[in-house]
């Protein structure tokens, strides 16, 4: 009898202790060899950045602002990352499920006549008096597979981390739709003033055509005058419809951003009245960790391919389950509810240890383990590229706020210049090639200084993404 006890205790006590065995590496951050600083970056003065800023603090416009709200909502790649996220979802909820035993109702009946002349319906008859034979059968039968290894709460931390990487998707998508959006934005803003430029430079080229030709007319310039006069005018009048075609082309990109058809985008915002904020911390490049969702997304996969990992080692472990069965049990009809007589319980336990199948299992261990480092490298690159982006967006606003000041100045000298030709050319002190040069460089100037203007704004919402901004 005390043996029989001690054996009943020491059961419980064996199955906690495999229980508390676990194979596989607890997961810990791929070290990064980050800086200490971005290039070209200032000393910061703590860990706040730019992009700790919600999308509708960081974008003023309001235009802008219903753009990127309705985009979110309708994007096809947002909600298929949403879907995602139910998916990854009900896997967990499936992983969380996975601790709790297996719980099946069945209920049977059977009815076994052999033949008279066979050995089993000689032997019924013989010893049962009969060669008809009925079972019926009703019943619970309850398995449970104990977590020896630590299989279940790795396939569990998988699952978890599968969930989190697909919210952090979700997240990646959101920076990159706010990112395309404002960026398209202002470059249909820029498109609208190199247009503008493109028709008063037209309207330009017209006054000056007529001057030209009334001077020929009075035999004070040639007909080669007109003519490359002419010709000026029609280069302006070009850019006008390859303008109008690229406006065309940019908003039924932002339409497809957002779900919606092809068609114009209403806006009143011109390009020098846009507003973005100069101060732009980018912080410590440890922040990027934290703040950028893609990094996110990949350290997960880390610890995802980590933990199935150690759900692939388990396997190659013994693995017990124990068996319970209770139900009600007759061979005929009349006695199938007869209680206590007609119930039946069951109990089994026992430890499962693959053999033959062991170098499949090695295999999947091996192919695991080779996932593991590829995750790691992946995470180690989306880092670096996520620094190298950074300091990209940096250099890029500090060059191109000097490119600006530039070209603004030489849009200011070439106004000077122009004005200056036109009333020599009036006068008959300038010819019309004066004119001509004069007008096409402001032409270009004007062109390049809306550019430079629109790619500062640009840069500085690569910064804003580069750094994990958009997703609030």
């Amino acid at each position: 009898m005390q043996h029989r006890y001690i054996r009943t205790l020491l059961l419980p006590a064996l199955v906690l202790f495999l229980a508390s065995c676990s194979v596989g590496k607890n997961f810990r951050r791929p070290q990064t060899n980050l800086p200490q600083n971005y290039r070209n970056a200032p000393e910061p003065k703590d860990s706040s950045s730019v992009a700790d800023l919600a999308w509708k603090d960081f974008f003023s416009d309001t235009v802008l602002q219903n753009m990127i709200s309705n985009t979110i909502v309708r994007n096809f790649d947002m909600r298929l990352a949403l879907k995602n996220i139910e998916s990854a979802n009900q896997t967990l909820k499936q992983s969380r499920a996975a601790f709790a035993p297996d719980l099946n109702f069945n209920i049977s009946a059977a009815s076994n006549r052999p033949s008279g002349s066979s050995l089993n319906g000689i032997s019924l008859s013989n010893f049962l008096g009969t060669t008809h034979i009925e079972d019926f059968n009703t019943g619970v039968t309850l398995s449970w597979e104990i977590d020896i290894w630590g299989k279940m709460r790795r396939q569990k931390e998988a699952a978890q981390a599968d969930y989190m990487q697909s919210a952090e998707g979700v997240r990646a998508v959101q920076t990159s739709l706010v990112s395309s959006v404002a960026t398209g934005y202002y470059n249909l803003l820029m498109l609208d003033a190199q247009l503008a430029i493109a028709r008063r430079n037209l309207e330009l080229n017209d006054s000056i055509l007529q001057i030209t030709q009334l001077r020929k007319d009075v035999g004070q310039t040639t007909s080669l005058g007109v003519q490359l006069v002419e010709a000026q005018k029609q280069a302006a009048a070009l850019l006008i419809p390859q303008l109008e075609q690229r406006i065309v082309i940019q908003e039924n990109a932002l339409r497809l951003l957002s779900g919606d058809q092809p068609s114009a985008v209403d806006r009143s915002t011109r390009l020098r009245d846009v507003m973005l904020t100069d101060s732009l911390s980018a912080g410590f490049p440890l922040g990027i960790l934290g703040r950028r969702p893609d990094v996110k997304a990949s350290e997960l996969r880390v610890k995802a391919a980590n933990a199935r990992a150690g759900v692939a080692q388990a396997s190659m472990y013994p693995s017990l389950v124990i068996n319970l069965g209770a139900g009600l049990n007759s061979f005929t009809a009349g006695n199938w509810f007869n209680i206590p007589g007609s119930l039946f319980g069951t109990f089994f336990g026992g430890l499962t240890q693959p053999l033959f199948n062991r170098r499949r299992l090695k295999t999947q261990f091996e192919l695991a383990k080779i996932e593991r480092d590829r995750s790691i490298i992946e995470f180690e690159k989306s880092v670096l590229t996520a620094v190298t982006e950074v300091s990209d967006a940096l250099v890029k606003v500090e060059k191109l706020k000097q490119q600006q000041q530039i070209a603004e100045a030489r849009v200011q000298t070439l106004q000077g210049a122009l004005t200056d030709a036109r009333l020599l050319f009036q006068t008959g002190l300038a010819d019309y090639l004066e004119v001509i040069t004069a007008q096409g460089n402001l032409l270009q100037g004007e062109l390049e200084a809306s550019a430079i203007t629109c790619n500062l704004y640009l840069a500085k919402i690569e910064l804003y993404r580069a750094l994990g901004g958009g997703w609030k």
